[in-house]
């Protein structure tokens, strides 16, 4: 018997696998296999003659996530998340202008702002025909997100919020730099905030608050570094730090769509970042009546440290609430 097999599997491999194997064989080589992980498409689409980069994974008639990613990093931080969902929902996240692998005009040709970056996603989605999705809002993807859901939201299904604001009690000491810079924008103002585009900086971003530094790959902040000290993207920075302070007026008008739509959410927040701390994730509890909260013990990039863990809360809420919707 055991010289049959051998003959068996020698000419499968002669005939390129086209000779049949024992059933046995088959069901042993099969439970040895491991699923084989979603691909992940890496792809570019010209927006407002500018070259939009995003990542996308799923079949496309699964639901639709909508990754949205903060500073200074860019769809790079889903890299791991996405190929962690996409077997059950369809997974799109791109990079803002000036970020990852998107276009970076100068600041004289392009406006480097927050509506703009809602102009450029809300496009990407129209041109990908995605009618509904649900919003992953992270740091500088909250601002994004939320312009995008007052302007569409009857095509948001769900929120996920992950150390992304929308109320004052979120902005603490961190901001008051750049508070000073919302009211004077001269040299003095700037050149104080020049200090968190550093690697220092962001690999502070990434470490302060974690459990273990350790498990933090050197890579975010290397990878995030690079762009950011490319030619003339410290001024786009700067520009960006500045429109922030668009966001804090805005924030009546997002808890109004919260109030007036109630639509399900999940907040997974690192609660030891010091950027967008604890304290900005509670008071969405004033406004939604239903709220799949979680304070993780983690920093402010909280899917470093627990991208299983909110993978799994994720897929378990959005089963969930689009089950019910």
């Amino acid at each position: 018997m055991k010289s049959t097999q051998s003959f068996t599997l020698a000419l499968s491999v002669a005939l390129g696998g086209l000779a049949i194997s024992s059933p046995s064989l088959v069901s042993a080589q099969e439970k040895s296999s491991p699923a084989a992980a979603p691909r992940v498409a890496h792809r570019t689409l010209e927006i407002d003659g500018l070259d939009i980069f995003y990542r996308e994974a799923g079949p496309k008639d699964a639901p639709t996530l909508l990754l949205l990613h903060g500073f200074p990093t860019s769809s790079h931080m889903f890299r791991n998340l996405i190929p962690a969902l996409a077997d059950e929902f369809h997974v799109v996240a791109p990079d803002y202008p000036g970020f990852g692998n998107s276009s970076m005009p100068a600041l004289d040709e392009f406006e480097y702002s927050f509506d703009s970056f809602t102009n450029i996603v809300e496009k990407l989605t129209e041109r990908l025909e995605l009618e509904r999705y649900s919003l992953y809002l992270m740091d500088y993807g909250a601002p994004v997100g939320f312009r995008l859901a007052t302007r569409h939201p009857e095509r948001v299904e769900s929120l996920i919020i992950q150390n992304g604001n929308a109320y004052d009690e979120g902005l603490r000491e961190f901001w008051d730099p750049i508070k000073a810079y919302w009211i004077d924008k001269g040299p003095k103002n700037a050149d104080a905030l020049r200090g968190l585009l550093t690697l220092e900086a962001t690999q502070w971003q990434y470490t302060t608050g974690v459990r273990n530094v350790e498990s933090i790959s050197p890579d975010n902040w290397n990878v995030d570094q690079r762009l950011l000290d490319r030619e003339g993207n410290q001024e786009i920075q700067l520009a960006l730090f500045f429109d922030y302070g668009s966001n804090p007026p805005l924030y009546p008008s997002w808890q109004q769509y919260l109030r007036q739509h109630q639509p399900p959410m999940l907040i997974v927040w690192g609660k030891n970042d010091p950027i967008f701390p604890a304290e900005g994730a509670f008071p969405y509890r004033r406004d939604l009546k239903k709220v799949d909260f979680h304070l993780l013990d983690t920093g402010h990039f909280a899917l470093e440290e627990d991208g299983d863990r909110i993978a799994e809360l994720m897929r378990r809420f959005l089963r969930r609430s689009l089950g019910d919707s």
